[in-house]
């Protein structure tokens, strides 16, 4: 069954206040977890604090048996995943239920004046675009830009206000979050990569929130499936065989939310992450709360998207960009600090 955020106020919800926030409170009995809005009409969840198992140990044998479709090469690749280990987060912190949306972006930028890097350097961002093809373009992408024409408020395909905003670079998510720490006085943030890990996993072991079968994400993620594999011929192979029923981005909250009560972990848009990236991290990375390496050339990207196969978005899969980046795939939700 599909959720929509009007399904998240059932009848007997109540406002509260917590630390100067609103908090939204269902009966007991129904509805995800209690959760806070901000100005910006952002919900937030609490995720206790705990420990985990983070990172991936399957072998390139098992993955190949569930994804046929794939070369094997891409099985050899994931020396980053590894090697799986303990990591304590210590402290609850209250995590975006969504991603943020464009309606809340644009609410964002309106009350700052802040402006997007894709408008502010004059050369935008990416977008989708029938007529290009990636396979004769002189850079091969997917993708279209950058162009100018291409920014939040065009990604190349139709969103409204519900939509995950996309073409947003990490350093817009930057500014979003110091805006809004300002302006309420509570410390808004990107979650570290093992926040992020540690809230998409939900307690679980498995390469999804609902197990392991990659067939089986449609029920719960907008992906690479049947429906937008008629955009993208050339990758019909790669696609789900089921229909998700959205062919680019989705309202956020169209899917059951994990046990966490977040909704899209996996699919719809890419999420950046605070850490920068080093592939070998996870070999020394201490356990209480890490951090990411000190510095590096690219940031984290966790999560997968609504143009990204299956394989790509498993709970442990890591992906990388530099800070300026911005591309239709690419979004953002943040961390509200518990005080």
């Amino acid at each position: 069954m599909h959720h929509t955020f009007n399904s998240l106020l059932k009848p007997c919800t109540r406002l509260l206040l917590v630390f100067g926030l609103a908090l939204v409170a269902g009966c007991a009995s129904l509805g995800p977890p209690p959760a806070v809005e901000n100005s910006l009409g952002m919900a937030f969840v609490r995720v206790p604090a705990g420990e985990f198992l983070m990172g991936s140990d399957e072998t390139p044998a098992a993955l190949a048996r569930s994804y046929p479709q794939l070369e094997n090469q891409r099985f050899l690749d994931l020396a980053d995943e590894a090697p799986v280990h303990r990591v304590r987060i210590t402290r609850a912190f209250y995590m975006g239920r969504f991603e943020v949306t464009v309606g809340q972006f644009r609410r964002f930028l309106q009350a700052s004046g802040y402006v997007p890097e894709s408008v502010a350097d004059g050369t935008g961002g990416y977008g989708y675009n029938p007529a290009y093809d990636g396979e004769t373009s002189a850079s091969g992408d997917a993708f279209e830009g950058r162009d100018k024409r291409y920014s939040w408020q065009n990604p190349g395909f139709a969103q409204t206000d519900a939509h995950p905003v996309v073409n947003v670079s990490w350093n817009d998510a930057q500014a979003l979050a110091a805006w809004l720490s300002r302006t309420e006085g509570r410390r808004y943030r990107l979650p570290t990569e093992a926040e992020w890990e540690y809230a998409c996993r939900a307690g679980t072991r498995t390469r999804y929130q609902n197990g392991d079968d990659p067939e089986a994400l449609v029920a719960v993620a907008n992906t690479f499936d049947r429906t937008s594999a008629v955009n993208w011929p050339r990758w019909q192979k790669q696609a789900l065989a089921g229909s998700d029923g959205f062919a680019f981005t989705a309202p956020v909250g169209s899917f059951a939310p994990n046990a966490f009560g977040l909704y899209d972990m996996h699919g719809n848009a890419w999420e950046w992450v605070s850490d920068w990236y080093a592939e070998d991290y996870y070999a020394h990375s201490p356990v209480d709360d890490p951090q990411g390496p000190p510095d590096a050339n690219v940031h984290v990207r966790r999560g997968g998207s609504w143009h990204t196969w299956a394989f790509y978005a498993r709970s442990s899969y890591r992906n990388w960009n530099t800070a300026q980046t911005r591309y239709p795939l690419v979004g953002m939700r943040l961390v509200l600090e518990s005080p």
